[in-house]
């Protein structure tokens, strides 16, 4: 029996299963509908595919850094539990899919999932392998990759992940590194939205001027007044939100900026920090709400 482009797209839509293993299963059971979907279970594709619509919302952050082509990602896969995160094997599956985007160069999700996992199967079909050996189901979320000089933080077991590139000549002398690594401590814990300044978009400033003049003139004070206190204010915002401008957390004296010029002095030579991604585990993401008497009823057959 022979079988259409569409007879491969309505088994996906029944089984869930991606397009490459509903055509291996119609062909392989010649075009007979209920027996490919039998196949695609009987190879637990099936039973991955309906996993896949668990909330996700748990899981790790990981790096993964290739000193000998200077490449690092940061990367967030997500598991439905908290205890699953610390499962050695999901850990494991993290970490070969940050190094498979390095190796791979993929961009995009759709094309990492693409990418060669090991030497016998593609990232995504060690992601069902991992879905049906864990019972729970696992996204690969997002990842962003650098290139350069590179230091990661991991903090709290990967709850929360960053990844920072520099512009120096000082990377192999003594100091750096520990300077590198307070850096991305600090945007682990202060959690700047811009590198600085001059990269806050304009209509956010605007937003946050019309933010600030409303709250002054609330308080009671005069127009000129209020426009005097909103272009103080605008400064704080620009404190707390900008890198280079916030408070070293180690000595909140100095501002990073000023930090990072006084270290720079101390190595004799250049240390500009250049960009960052900050990653928090499941942030935006809808959160499960399990609720323990409703699944003992639900089990009592109530």
């Amino acid at each position: 029996m022979a079988f259409t482009a569409k007879d491969v797209a309505a088994l996906r839509e029944k089984t869930g299963c991606g397009m490459m293993d509903c055509k291996k299963a119609l062909t392989e059971t010649i075009g007979d509908m209920e027996k490919a979907i039998e196949f695609l279970r009987e190879k637990g594709l099936a039973a991955a595919a309906k996993k896949a619509g668990r909330i996700a919302a748990e899981g790790i952050v990981a790096a993964a850094v290739c000193k000998e082509s200077g490449k690092g990602v940061l990367i967030e896969v997500n598991s439905e539990t908290d205890f699953v995160s610390k499962n050695q094997d999901f850990q494991n599956f993290v970490k070969g899919c940050a190094e498979a985007v390095i190796k791979s160069g993929a961009a995009t999700v759709e094309e990492l999932l693409a990418a060669p996992f090991d030497d016998k199967l593609t990232v995504e079909e060690m992601l069902r392998e991992k879905i049906l050996t864990i019972g729970e189901n696992i996204k690969i979320r997002r990842f962003v990759q650098f290139e350069g000089v590179l230091e990661t933080y991991i903090h709290g077991g990967g709850r929360i992940g960053v990844m920072c590139a520099f512009d120096t000549d000082c990377a192999d002398k003594p100091g750096f590194t520990e300077f590198a690594k307070d850096i991305c401590m600090q945007i682990a814990a202060a959690n700047p939205s811009y590198l600085c300044k001059e990269q806050v978009p304009e209509e956010v400033i605007e937003k946050e001027k019309e933010i600030l003049t409303a709250q002054a003139i609330n308080e009671g004070k005069p127009a000129n007044i209020a426009q005097k206190m909103v272009m103080g204010r605008i400064g704080k915002f620009y404190k707390e939100n900008c890198l280079v401008d916030q408070a070293f957390v180690k000595d909140p004296d100095q501002s990073v900026a000023k930090h990072t010029a006084a270290v720079a002095k101390e190595l004799g030579g250049k240390v500009e920090i250049l960009k960052f991604v900050r990653f928090e585990k499941g942030e935006g993401l809808e959160k499960r709400s399990d609720d323990f008497a409703e699944e003992v009823a639900k089990m009592a057959g109530k």
